[in-house]
């Protein structure tokens, strides 16, 4: 008499796989990530005007990782090439939050949290990889900075087409 051996289950087995993601998913999640910069544009232009903040980290970043090219830009159109930079950089991000389980995504912290987390890698990890100063800044600049992050993050997370970005099953 034979025995058949039960089939070996993994750890993929085991949970429950997410479906197939929207093919528009990414790229709305891409274009919140620039609205969510864009968000955080404005509100850097207030903390900035009112000297809470020195210098915004994507101006202080060009000027380290590409000195020349941001000294080829005239001075009057510098503001605009950080700018762009600032949103691509924003897209970047809203695209990784897009790429988080659906399940993370619908929580109504998800978003603050990813935004704060993403201030956070650059402080711990960007920023000292560039060698950017960072102990000159104030108690009142760090949490401005955090302040707009966290606004990046609430844009990124409340979707203008949530229910677009649902899986179908979800719907």
């Amino acid at each position: 008499m034979t025995q058949t051996k039960p089939p070996r289950i993994g750890p993929d087995d085991l949970r429950e796989r997410e479906p197939a993601r929207p093919r528009r998913s990414l790229p709305r999640a891409g274009a919140r990530g620039a609205i969510g910069a864009m968000a955080m544009s404005g509100l850097r232009q207030l903390t900035t005007s009112a000297g809470l903040v020195a210098k915004v980290p994507p101006e202080s970043v060009l000027e380290r990782v590409v000195p020349r090219a941001v000294r080829r830009v005239p001075r009057h159109q510098r503001p605009a090439v950080v700018e762009l930079v600032h949103w691509s950089y924003g897209a970047f991000g809203g695209v990784l939050f897009g790429l988080l389980p659906g399940a993370v995504r619908v929580r109504p912290w998800a978003g603050p949290i990813y935004g704060a987390a993403f201030w956070a890698v650059f402080e711990a990890a960007i920023a000292p990889a560039l060698g950017l100063p960072r102990h000159s800044r104030t108690t009142a600049e760090r949490l401005s900075l955090l302040a707009d992050h966290v606004v990046y993050g609430i844009v990124v997370g409340a979707s203008p087409w949530p229910q677009q970005d649902k899986f179908p099953e979800e719907t």
